[in-house]
């Protein structure tokens, strides 16, 4: 390999990291509540079909606020992802997904639970995004949800009780205090 097919190689790994950074951003914004975050993986003129919801990125982010409302946690879990490359600044991104929160049960569900038990609604799925890097960074410019499974279940003991563990959504969650805490942070 000379030296030029050697630099080309590494900034397709640089390329690769950058993107899955990105997802993973994406995914810690949704599940802490933190729609700055979540904005700032979309380039500002990006379009998003998230299944329930088709439109610009201020309507998802609103869309999203409104869906969490209530809920106690959210957790991504973000599994296989393949980055192709189509052209120097364009790249097409398949990255598997499982979304979980709990909620309270309410209305039917309720009946079914006992005291300290929760409904747990999980999607199994894939993000099928085209990144776009526009003046050096990689965002997404198109995303569209796919569901492979959707289903809820009971989690018996599954409310949230007292105690310093559980993570939150919002800047309360221990993740901002141990950012907080490191050299060279604010």
């Amino acid at each position: 390999m000379n030296d030029r097919e050697a630099a080309s190689a590494l900034q397709r790994i640089l390329d690769r990291q950058d993107i899955h950074d990105v997802l993973c951003r994406y995914a810690r914004g949704v599940d802490r509540g933190d729609w700055e975050l979540v904005r700032s993986t979309y380039h500002p003129d990006a379009y998003d079909d998230h299944v329930d919801y088709q439109g610009n990125i201020e309507g998802l982010l609103e869309w999203l606020d409104d869906r969490f409302a209530g809920v106690d946690n959210s957790m991504h879990f973000l599994g296989n992802s393949l980055v192709e490359q189509t052209a120097a600044d364009y790249a097409s991104v398949e990255t598997y997904f499982v979304s979980s929160r709990l909620i309270p049960p309410t209305g039917a569900a309720a009946a079914h639970t006992s005291a300290g038990d929760a409904l747990c609604r999980q999607a199994w799925g894939r993000y099928l995004d085209r990144f776009e890097r526009r003046e050096g960074v990689w965002r997404v410019a198109y995303r569209r949800v796919v569901i492979d499974a959707r289903f809820a279940a009971v989690a018996i003991d599954g409310i949230r009780t007292d105690g310093p563990y559980w993570g939150l959504r919002d800047t309360r969650d221990p993740l901002y205090a141990e950012h907080a805490s490191l050299p060279g942070q604010a």
